[in-house]
């Protein structure tokens, strides 16, 4: 609709060609009757209604974009306001981690103490507070992007620009008093606005750099401190120590150095202590004991720094002629008495006039050539006559120190100059004939303009050297507020000094900006409670701090009594914002949707949640329920309520159970529990294999009467035991039962048969089977028990016989060894004699072969008759030995 009809008078407005085609041919095609009189009133009054309507619509939607755009605007304002308090904490937690940042590497050096930093946290906090850092020259805030230069005095901060133009007229005021002649030979320095330290002209700041001065222009970082680079600062500190800043780069001063040093006491005579190096200059309280400059006693003082103070004893002294004696202080040994010295001179007729003093007293003052008053002639006369007057004119120049005295030579001062001569007055302009010693100025007031360039001088009979303007500026200052207090003078004024305080609400928190910052700075943040009374239905309102606008809306507990009988929990409800929808109609398409308006409220309060103790369906549990469904309840788990046969459980899910009067255990199956339809699973009596016959039962089961099939102790053979009487046999019994009553088939470790019953386990080692013994020599043999050889409790040594016939064979075997090793040696002589016979070079047939003659040994001539006795003996004993065995 809004923009067909815009678009509408938009046509009728500019008469588009098209329009006006068709209103000719819709004219044309008219009868010729309708365009008579009564056709163009008609088309008149037609027009007139149009351009009323047109007009109507063009005020109307006017007031609807007006209304509009004031809607949006106190929606914008709403929400800036609703959300400032959560900006400011997001901004106070984003500056305590810059500030952390900043301070981690000197903290990490004082193991965390940050208390050397109250002063560089403060510059850094106003670096970061909104409004508090002011360019005192411009009154304006500085802001992060902007180029700034810090002093090195005071460490305030202007803007760039302003700083440049502060110098720049310090040094023309400085300088324009000045000649040509001496323009530009002397370095003029220019102050600092606020604390007046004096800065050279080279040191004019020409380039934007960060605090440490390290980087040139540095770029904005919203996680750095505005118009820092972020590096370590390194400036040297001061006083000078050798060590560097440690922080970030930072506004402000640089902190205490926090290295530790190791130092002594200003005495030198304690012991070297690791201390901070801002406070290595400490005192150990001892006595000083430094020799004085008296050089009589010693400094009493404690440990300190610098010279000793002057000896404070009082000692009697003498005067430097010697006269007198006085009681002064040790630290002025010399003084002077007020006697004249007056001992006689060397001249016999004056004594000496001076006072106190040491040494010889000197010539007499009289003695010598002397001059007359006036210095033109001199006379030698005794020291006891006076100098006479020459007679001469003085001619000593007067005061005016133009004219000479005319008086003849006289003793004493010469008088005022009566001359009268032709004097000009100060200013120049005017002259006369008056006495020389008398000034002259005229009434002549000085036109020239003071150097504020503003005033006249306007002083009588003006030199041209006009005294500065004595008049106070009273220019308006940048702050708005006040007026120049100093003189009148050329250029910008100074900025206002005086400071405005600015307050929280409640009046309790002040701080103090700079005059004329008052209007755009935020008020403090007040740590101070708020003391406004509340709107809701408790006594007191919630803590909470001082603050500009409505209190937030109360977080205490609601505290109210429901009629289960609890209080409310629920935080208080009395002021809710309720939101209203339905209520505003729109005008037309055209309108845009409302915002959906607000209101506040009183909420009825909510169901109550406090935990009350509900017992579940089964009496499992006791569970907490909320009071306003506080009901008896399932909790999901098994019945397990013991079931008649005793031995199992409701399996049902958690249930009510119709509880008996004649039971009195509470853990008692019900009727409306599970029966049981389970075996018996009893545990049966050891060594019992076979299952109970009966369903699931209380008590014990009946005693068994089945027959076990069991093998015997040796596994040979099969029985069958009842198993009652082998599960309520003993031990003793059970192996009886077992045992099959024949032998043991077992072999003994010695290789014989268990001579035992069937038995269990292992077999007795106490074997008493008949074994024969032999000696070493196999030649005697005797019986005895298995068991005994085996525990090594029998042994058959041989007797003498055995012992010789050992001797014999050996002997026997030693001669046979001996024989042998003969024989090999003769062998070899021989091989050796053949070899040596060849080298010798004989000639000899070599068909022929060599014959060696070998002589035989005794033991090969007679080995024949000694072997064969031995052999018959040897035979003879053999068969003896066999003979006795069996």
């Amino acid at each position: 609709m809004e923009v067909q009809w815009r678009q509408g008078g938009r046509g009728r407005g500019r008469g588009r060609p098209g329009d006006e085609l068709a209103a000719r041919s819709g004219a044309a095609a008219r009868p010729p009757a309708a365009r008579g009189r009564g056709g163009v009133r008609a088309a008149a009054a037609g027009t007139i209604g149009e351009g009323a309507s047109e007009l109507s619509s063009l005020k109307k939607f006017d007031e609807i974009k007006k209304a509009n755009q004031a809607a949006a605007k106190k929606l914008v304002e709403d929400q800036l306001s609703s959300s400032s308090e959560d900006d400011d904490e997001d901004a106070e937690v984003k500056q305590g981690k810059i500030l952390d940042k900043t301070f981690t590497i000197y903290t990490s050096q004082t193991d965390g103490d940050a208390s050397e930093l109250e002063r560089t946290r403060q510059y850094m906090n106003e670096a970061f507070q909104s409004g508090a850092m002011t360019c005192l020259i411009c009154i304006a805030s500085v802001k992060r992007n902007q180029a700034v230069w810090s002093c090195c005095g005071c460490f305030c901060i202007f803007h760039l620009v302003c700083i440049q133009k502060w110098a720049k007229d310090s040094l023309f005021l400085v300088s324009s008093p000045l000649t040509d002649d001496d323009f530009g030979k002397k370095d003029y320095p220019w102050p600092c606005p606020k604390c007046r330290f004096e800065y050279k002209r080279s040191e004019t700041p020409s380039r934007y750099y960060c605090y440490c001065g390290k980087v040139e222009n540095p770029t904005v970082d919203p996680w750095l401190v505005p118009h820092s680079c972020g590096q370590i600062c390194e400036r040297e500190f001061k006083p000078s120590c050798g060590h560097k800043c440690l922080l970030l780069c930072h506004p402000g001063p640089c902190p205490p150095c926090p290295k530790m040093v190791t130092t002594t006491c200003h005495c030198k005579k304690a012991k070297p202590v690791p201390r901070r190096c801002s406070a290595k200059e400490w005192s150990c309280r001892l006595p000083c004991g430094r020799t004085l400059l008296c050089g009589q006693h010693a400094c009493e003082n404690p440990c300190h720094a610098g010279d000793c103070q002057p000896c404070p004893r009082v000692s009697k002294q003498r005067c430097i002629c010697g006269r007198q004696i006085a009681e002064r202080l040790c630290a002025s040994p010399q003084w002077q008495c007020d006697q004249v010295c007056g001992k006689c001179l060397p001249c016999g007729n004056h004594t000496c006039e001076k006072v106190c003093h040491a040494g010889p007293c000197g010539d007499c003052p009289r003695s010598g050539k002397r001059s007359c008053p006036c210095g033109k002639t001199k006379f030698t006369l005794p020291c006891t006559e006076d100098v006479p007057t020459c007679g001469d004119s003085c001619d000593k120049v007067l005061e005016c120190g133009i004219h000479k005295c005319s008086q003849r030579c006289h003793r004493g001062p010469c008088e005022i100059c009566r001359q009268e001569v032709e004097k000009q007055c100060r200013c120049g302009k005017h002259t006369k004939r008056m006495p020389c010693h008398k000034p002259y100025l005229c009434e002549t007031k000085c036109t020239k303009i003071r150097d504020c360039q503003k005033h006249q001088c306007r002083r009588k009979c003006c030199s041209g050297n006009c005294p500065p303007c004595d008049q106070v500026c009273g220019r308006t200052l940048g702050c708005r507020n006040h007026k120049c207090p100093s003189g009148c003078h050329r250029g910008s004024c100074n900025p206002c000094p005086e400071t405005v305080d600015v307050k929280c609400c409640c009046g309790k928190t002040v701080i103090k900006v700079p005059c004329g910052r008052e209007r755009t700075i935020k008020p403090p943040k007040c740590k101070q409670l708020c003391s406004r009374p509340p709107t809701c239905h408790h006594s007191t309102q919630e803590k909470h701090y001082c603050h500009f606008g409505r209190c937030p809306p109360c977080r205490q507990p609601c505290q109210k009594t429901l009629t289960c009988g609890h209080l409310c929990p629920v935080s208080c409800h009395d002021e809710a914002l309720v939101k209203q929808t339905g209520i505003h109609q729109s005008a037309g398409p055209w309108e845009q949707p409302s915002e959906p308006a607000f209101i506040q409220t009183a909420l009825p309060c909510p169901p109550c949640q406090v935990p009350v103790p509900v017992e579940c369906l089964g009496q499992h549990e006791i569970s907490p329920l909320p009071c306003h469904s506080a009901n008896p309840y399932s909790c999901k788990r098994l019945c397990g309520r013991l079931l008649d046969c005793q031995n199992h459980t409701c399996m049902k899910e958690c249930h009510h159970v119709t509880k008996s009067s004649s039971s009195a255990d509470g853990k008692k199956a019900g009727p409306e529990c599970s029966q049981c339809e389970e075996e018996c699973t009893k545990p049966r009596p050891a060594g019992c294999p076979h299952r109970c016959a009966l369903p699931c039962h209380p008590g014990d089961c009946p005693s068994c009467l089945q027959m076990l099939k069991l093998k015997c102790h040796c596994k040979l053979s099969v029985l069958y035991v009842e198993c009652l009487k082998l599960t309520c046999a003993d031990l003793k019994e059970k192996e009886l039962l077992i045992s099959c009553r024949n032998q043991c088939p077992k072999e003994l470790p010695c290789g014989h048969r268990c001579k035992e019953i069937c038995h269990s386990g292992s077999c007795p080692l106490n074997c008493n089977q008949k074994v024969k013994l032999r000696c070493l020599c196999k030649r005697l043999k005797k019986e005895v028990q298995c068991s005994k050889i085996q525990e090594g409790q029998v042994s058959l040594e041989c007797d003498a016989l055995c012992k010789e016939m050992k001797r014999k064979a050996y002997e026997i075997k030693e001669a046979e060894a001996k024989a042998a090793l003969e024989e090999e040696k003769r062998r070899q002589q021989a091989e050796l004699e053949a070899f040596e016979n060849r080298l010798k070079g004989r000639r000899k047939n070599k068909r022929r072969k060599d014959e060696v003659e070998v002589e035989q040994s005794s033991w090969q001539k007679y080995k024949n008759l000694i072997m064969l006795p031995v052999f018959g003996v040897a035979v003879v004993m053999v068969a003896w030995l066999m003979v006795y065995n069996d």
